[in-house]
């Protein structure tokens, strides 16, 4: 069960001073109200100081937006890891409950819900918060626990009259043989009729009849169609619930199997899977013969990835992609630049005169606005960790599942690399150099 601090963040301490005896001086003590970001969803690596020096502005306007819009595999991950850590708020928003809640919203469409739903049991006044009861709720009902679901909605102080909780509770009544289900049913569907949910719930109350094919838009949807033994695989997922039923994510970034005929796109393959020391293994095993046709430039985009997922500054590599990036047809000549463009951008260093071939390159340029572009180079130069992550996420946010540009691209995982978030950083080049294969 959800419980809040008993005194709101207030506390009066009484301290026996000396004096006469028998007298006693009371001091008042205002303690600060509970932040709402403290709580962690689970062991993610990131400093407590993650949002010191954050701007709330910024958090109120990225957050929201990562439960609307989808991210590639490095933006997820690092969005996941941000997300679920316990850190104290942005000055200004650790007790902001709306924003708290997009918080956990966001946990639960990318594929968090069990972080959520422990972050939410360990923060106080979730019950007199409908926005963040509902996420806890939600939370719960994906995690396939619909009695916490349902504590969550009998304890709500607020806002019991909103859609979601009629509809909520009816389910509840419904689960436990309360009579009151009927009329709770009525109720909700008297204030915004919903086809979808009348003919689920419908059949549940009547324990009879022909319910129709499950429904997965939501937490409430998938608990009813579970709860009626229907046939999950049949019905379209939203977000939160395609995640849930994914199963928990990795923390780390992984991506689509990739087509692996041949030694190089085979190792690239199983470096794609997360398997570094194989990939290695199998790139050092090749030799001339084995690859006799091989392009020079898919072995140099493989060694720019081996490279980038190890942390390796690896300057040869680099060399030979700038020399590619000037010979050629234009296709391969844009996929060596934009190769060396994000291994330069990991810091590896150019020799002389590949540095000169490559301030030649003329590169689409980035899409994100240039003040957001400053905005996150000055905080990545100020090690603010949080507000880099957000910024790099707002870019990301724009471009969808594909991921950014190679100049946006690059831009992140300089920043992402500067402000100390090295592994964030290399998860960008590998997916950048992926999409390059």
């Amino acid at each position: 069960m959800f419980r809040s601090p008993m005194l709101a963040g207030l506390a009066l301490v009484a301290l026996v001073l000396p004096g006469p005896v028998g007298a006693q001086t009371v001091e008042t003590t205002m303690l600060p109200a509970p932040d709402l970001f403290s709580s962690a969803g689970r062991e993610t690596g990131l400093s407590p100081g993650l949002w010191d020096g954050a701007s709330a502005e910024t958090a109120r306007t990225v957050l929201p937006l990562l439960a609307e819009k989808p991210l590639s595999p490095a933006a997820s991950a690092l969005a996941r890891a941000v997300l679920a850590t316990g850190a104290r708020g942005p000055e200004g928003a650790g007790d902001d409950r709306e924003l708290a809640a997009a918080r956990a919203g966001a946990l639960i469409v990318l594929g968090e819900a069990g972080s959520a739903l422990a972050i939410l049991r360990r923060t106080g006044g979730v019950e007199r918060s409908a926005a963040l009861s509902q996420a806890a709720a939600e939370a719960a009902l994906l995690s396939g626990d619909d009695q916490q679901a349902c504590d969550v909605a009998q304890g709500l102080s607020v806002d019991r009259d909103q859609i979601y909780w009629l509809r909520l509770r009816a389910f509840c009544q419904a689960r436990a043989d309360d009579p009151a289900a009927r009329l709770t049913y009525d109720l909700a569907q008297g204030v915004a009729r919903d086809a979808v949910f009348g003919r689920l719930m419908g059949a549940k109350l009547a324990g009879a009849g022909d319910p129709g094919a499950a429904s997965l838009r939501h937490g409430l949807d998938l608990a009813l169609s579970r709860s009626l033994g229907l046939d999950l695989t049949t019905a379209e997922p939203g977000p939160g619930v395609a995640s849930a039923m994914e199963g928990a994510p990795p923390p780390e970034a992984r991506w689509p199997m990739i087509a692996s005929e041949g030694p190089v796109p085979a190792a690239m393959a199983v470096l794609a899977q997360g398997d570094l020391a194989l990939a290695e293994s199998v790139r050092g095993a090749m030799t001339q013969d084995e690859v006799p046709q091989a392009d020079a430039l898919d072995l140099a985009l493989l060694d720019a990835l081996i490279a980038a997922a190890a942390g390796r500054q690896d300057r040869p590599t680099l060399d030979r992609l700038v020399e590619r990036g000037g010979v050629g047809e234009a296709r391969s000549r844009r996929r060596a630049q934009e190769a060396a463009l994000i291994l330069a951008a990991l810091g590896t260093p150019l020799s002389p005169q590949a540095r000169g071939e490559f301030t030649g390159f003329n590169l689409p340029a980035a899409k994100a606005p240039v003040a957001r572009a400053f905005a996150m180079e000055q905080a990545a130069s100020a090690r603010l960790v949080g507000e880099t992550a957000l910024l790099a996420l707002w870019t990301s946010l724009e471009v969808g599942p594909a991921g950014p540009s190679a100049a946006d691209r690059a831009r992140i995982i300089a920043a992402l690399n500067l402000a100390g978030l090295g592994d964030h950083a290399r998860a960008f080049a590998v997916e950048g150099l992926l999409a390059l294969r």
